[in-house]
């Protein structure tokens, strides 16, 4: 019974540690929701939102379409991504995030009931879930840095915005090459470089820009035997 009760104790220890939001004060400090705010405040502001840590399985479900939106989410580790799904089961990748990166909070705040789009684990992750009604509300110890928090929510929803308006115009392009270039040029903008690893594998990159893989594929290779483009997996170089 002692080493029984020794060892589920030390699971539980491992386990508590290993979620415990100590740990993730570094990917914590880079979330735009979290910007200003000192390290030593962030336990007393997570729990005021009453946040926990959850893990969540390569290809399983931090959110599905149709869950209640109540909750926001903060990846700590791993990588997720965003999908909506219209009528006949088409999926559009909406967006991937990285650690640090803040999702699924304007659906609370937009105050619809239930989740439009799917958020997927790509790989195993760690995410932070927050209660969106916390957030709106001020705590009853007028928690410090709670009017911060809510500038920077409003200034990354702006934000996201902005990136919302930027797939729409490659989306507008009229061929699937068009595109693909107006993504890969605003890349090489972003990278500040003709050399840049994008964030998609082809699948991915397709469902991205609402076009057909295979469309797409015979595009990257026509652009590639004129020699505008080098590209091996994820990374491209685009000619002068």
């Amino acid at each position: 019974m002692g080493d029984f009760m020794g060892d589920f104790m030390g699971d539980f220890m491992g386990d508590f540690m290993e979620n415990s939001v100590e740990n993730f004060g570094e990917v914590l400090s880079q979330c735009p929701l979290f910007d200003g705010i000192e390290t030593s405040g962030l336990n007393s502001m997570i729990a005021c939102m009453d946040g926990k840590i959850t893990d969540v399985a390569k290809g399983n479900p931090v959110f599905l379409e149709g869950d209640p939106a109540r909750f926001a989410g903060v990846v700590l580790s791993g990588t997720v991504q965003v999908v909506r799904e219209d009528y006949y089961g088409n999926r559009s990748i909406m967006s991937i995030l990285q650690p640090g990166e803040l999702f699924a909070e304007a659906f609370s705040f937009a105050g619809l009931g239930t989740m439009p789009v799917s958020v997927i684990a790509i790989q195993d992750s760690k995410v932070l879930l927050l209660d969106c009604g916390r957030i709106l509300t001020f705590c009853s110890d007028s928690c410090h840095f709670h009017s911060l928090l809510m500038k920077n929510l409003l200034r990354g929803m702006a934000q996201k915005n902005l990136t919302l308006s930027r797939k729409i115009r490659y989306m507008s392009q009229k061929t699937t090459q068009e595109k693909l270039m107006a993504f890969l040029l605003d890349q090489a903008k972003q990278h500040k470089s003709t050399e840049f690893v994008i964030p998609y594998d082809r699948q991915a990159l397709a469902d991205y820009l609402g076009v057909e893989r295979s469309a797409m594929s015979s595009e990257i290779s026509k652009l590639k035997k004129s020699g505008q483009i080098d590209t091996k997996g994820a990374w491209f170089r685009i000619s002068n």
